[in-house]
């Protein structure tokens, strides 16, 4: 009940917001993006906090025309328990594919916002917009602390704000 209570809290903090920033990456090749993604960095709902080897997973589900979501961490430290939210998606705008709407729980449907993102896939950065939060993700889980910055630079410039950015922490040797 509290997770739902949650939930229901964070839509509405979420979706009173109007598009405030909207600006995405160009195109997102949704085959390339699919997978496994660390969550390397970023500022955080409150069910994010005090997580530990995140990682956020993209399968495309064809039959539903959906992309399926699963956050997995450990709570509380790297061995802490294992916990699992999954998520729906859907592609808001095609012509991009880097504008989604996000389902935690129904009906909530939240923007989620590709928008930074490397030209090998390696990196992405999502947002939403009312800026709250910022979710920074590699293919690898610990993408160096240059690159990080060097992201959060060019966030900057573009105007979506960085502040109080956190890192997450990962399992020395972890990897896809």
């Amino acid at each position: 009940m509290k997770r739902i209570f949650s939930l229901l809290t964070l839509g509405l903090l979420l979706s009173q917001s109007a598009l405030a920033y909207n600006k995405t990456v160009d195109f997102v090749d949704m085959e390339r993006f699919m997978g496994d993604w660390f969550v390397v960095a970023g500022r955080f709902t409150p069910l994010e906090r005090n997580v530990f080897n995140a990682v956020e997973s993209y399968k495309w589900n064809a039959k539903a025309n959906r992309i399926d979501i699963s956050f997995d961490y450990n709570k509380g430290s790297l061995t802490g328990p294992v916990k699992s939210i999954p998520q729906k998606g859907w592609i808001y705008n095609t012509k991009t594919n880097a504008h989604w709407k996000v389902s935690p729980l129904w009906p909530l449907k939240l923007d989620y916002l590709v928008i930074g993102l490397a030209a090998d896939y390696e990196w992405t950065v999502i947002g939403v917009p009312n800026e709250k939060y910022v979710w920074i993700m590699s293919r690898d889980a610990h993408l160096p602390k240059e690159v990080i910055q060097t992201i959060i630079d060019e966030l900057n410039k573009n105007g979506y704000n960085t502040k109080n950015i956190i890192s997450v922490e990962h399992n020395p040797r972890a990897s896809l």
